[in-house]
């Protein structure tokens, strides 16, 4: 122990800038919002499954809660079950133990329902592909809206994959 407090002692407490704002998100992220509620007239709830992710995604979504971009403001929500919820939000490739369980909570949810994949892995299976364990992408089991690209993407670019679900179930349902 006497060893790690020494080590701590001569590296010092590491630290960084906190990021400088950019209004450039803000003035998105008030966009989105504006979006979403003209569209919908209430709040979006997701459900958000982990289908076998290595959770970089989930950390990102998670990011999506902090103040900085106000998640529960801008009028979306995570909700616990799929037969509450107006969109899917898949992370991972759909692993063989996962897949009856995706297709339980697609099934569960709503119409019209939305599926949104996050990370190359949603999309195509990433790194782990198809394989004995693996389905590969959400679409291989699901019929998907959105596919975020990224390993992981930034929380901006899973806002805006929200938004285009949104307004693209909107637009072919005529509103």
């Amino acid at each position: 122990m006497w060893f790690l407090l020494k080590q701590i002692a001569h590296a010092g407490l590491p630290a960084e800038k906190a990021p400088e704002p950019n209004e450039a998100w803000r003035t998105e992220r008030e966009q989105i919002q504006s979006n979403i509620l003209s569209i919908l007239g209430r709040a979006l709830c997701i459900r958000q499954v982990d289908a076998g992710s290595c959770n970089a995604c989930e950390l990102e979504i998670q990011a999506l809660s902090n103040p900085y971009y106000n998640l529960e403001g801008l009028g979306i929500k995570f909700i616990a079950s799929p037969r509450h919820a107006d969109m899917l939000l898949v992370t991972g490739p759909v692993t063989k133990n996962m897949e009856a369980a995706l297709k339980d909570a697609y099934d569960a949810t709503p119409h019209p329902k939305l599926v949104v994949g996050i990370g190359e892995c949603a999309g195509n299976g990433g790194i782990f592909g198809e394989s004995y364990a693996s389905c590969g992408g959400v679409s291989n089991v699901i019929p998907v809206d959105v596919v975020v690209p990224g390993c992981p993407p930034p929380p901006i670019d899973i806002l805006r994959g929200i938004l285009s679900a949104v307004t693209a179930k909107a637009g072919e349902s005529g509103a």
